[in-house]
């Protein structure tokens, strides 16, 4: 990732960053091929969340990835990273960091919450809050006064929309995928770009013009 990029970016190359780090740390411990590792180093359990209160689990979960074997682990990991990378920063480019990291956090938090709630075993990973932005993506672009009249946005929400079915879909043929996380993200985007008011965010200091008129005297 340029340094333009991270400077246009920087909340998307942070999170990069940081489940990078968390992957580098599965792999120190032996968590990415252990599941019961993987558990204490802050998998989603439901039980540990709704009754010992490990309420910590809920965000840690979003930083961590693997299903118990090399490839599937490489998989998950490289496609979430992947999506992260196109469609977040894409979507703070749009709508400003702050919105961004709001919309992120809150439907990754709900999708972690849902997933404790529907599921038994451990559960890893950030594609529930990626579902979450895709969900807002398409919300904020309807709503947006700047982008709902572009072309190019409209044409975004339309493949967005096309990939959101197809990952739904796929999810229910692949056991190892938590549906419920990635609904549960969906769902709170969806209503976060609905209900979130929608700011233009300012343009970059490289692109701000500045008039100075002479003063009369």
């Amino acid at each position: 990732m340029n340094s333009r990029r991270i400077r246009a970016t920087p909340a998307t190359s942070i999170l990069i960053g940081a489940i990078l780090l968390g992957f580098a740390i599965e792999v120190l411990t032996g968590a990415w091929l252990d599941g019961e590792k993987l558990a204490r180093l802050g998998a989603i359990m439901g039980y540990s969340v709704f009754v010992e209160h490990e309420y910590w689990r809920l965000l840690t979960a979003m930083f961590l990835h693997g299903d118990g074997t090399p490839r599937g682990t490489a998989l998950h990991l490289a496609m979430n990273l992947l999506a992260l990378y196109q469609i977040g920063s894409l979507f703070e480019v749009m709508f400003g960091t702050r919105r961004y990291l709001l919309i992120y956090f809150s439907t990754g938090l709900i999708a972690s919450l849902t997933s404790a709630y529907m599921n038994r075993g451990a559960s890893v990973g950030a594609s529930g809050a990626l579902f979450g932005i895709l969900g807002a993506f398409v919300v904020s672009v309807w709503r947006s006064p700047r982008w709902r009249h572009e072309r190019g946005a409209r044409s975004i929400v339309n493949q967005l929309i096309f990939w959101i079915v197809v990952n739904l879909f796929v999810g229910q043929l692949i056991p190892k995928i938590d549906m419920s996380a990635h609904v549960g993200g969906l769902v709170a985007g969806l209503l976060l770009g609905a209900i979130l008011p929608h700011r233009v965010p300012p343009p970059p200091p490289s692109q701000v013009v500045i008039d100075v008129a002479p003063q009369q005297d």
